[in-house]
């Protein structure tokens, strides 16, 4: 065999996309089961991405040794900017929380020294939250690696293909969002 013919062999034809398993999943079931290919392909891409999406959350917690509930807490207070502070009860309600589940809660975190509570100047019967230096720091490792499994993830995608993606997605959640 001549060595064109050799190297042609190694390589897949320029027009033959990477198949997926996606791709595979409905090659398996065509003609089993009624459905509509594109709708699936779409549908089924979104809910494969959720999950690599949580993965790289999980994988981010694992990291920094935070559980999800104490990643979620210092998350909605680091998101009120310096100096990370919030009403406990407030805080409780964000996060559909009963003040005893709160309680429960900000006692793990606190013995953790990664929040403080602090009785409310002025009035003694409301406790403010806030996030401590080793919190915060935390927190920031956490997103960190949360942003590093998001850029693996859409790496592939050029700036023009993000945009177009994004709208793309957009569109379809406004249309859930709004029936």
């Amino acid at each position: 065999m001549g060595r064109e013919a050799a190297e042609g062999r190694d390589r897949a034809p320029a027009t033959d996309p990477a198949e997926d398993s996606v791709d595979r999943h409905i090659a398996r079931w065509a003609g089993k089961v009624p459905f509509d290919v594109p709708t699936e392909a779409v549908i089924t891409r979104i809910q494969l991405l959720a999950k690599h999406v949580s993965h790289g959350k999980e994988r981010a917690l694992a990291e920094t040794g935070l559980q999800a509930f104490e990643f979620e807490t210092m998350h909605r207070l680091a998101s009120r900017g310096a100096p990370w502070r919030a009403p406990s009860a407030e805080l409780a309600a964000e996060l559909l929380l009963s003040p005893a589940g709160m309680t429960g809660r900000l006692d793990t975190l606190e013995k953790s020294g990664l929040v403080r509570r602090l009785r409310a100047p002025g009035d003694r019967r409301r406790v403010d939250v806030e996030l401590t230096e080793e919190g915060h720091r935390r927190w920031s490792d956490a997103m960190r690696w949360r942003g590093v499994a998001e850029a693996e993830m859409i790496d592939p995608l050029d700036d023009a293909e993000r945009d177009a993606l994004a709208g793309l997605l957009k569109q379809m959640l406004l249309a859930v969002e709004t029936r």
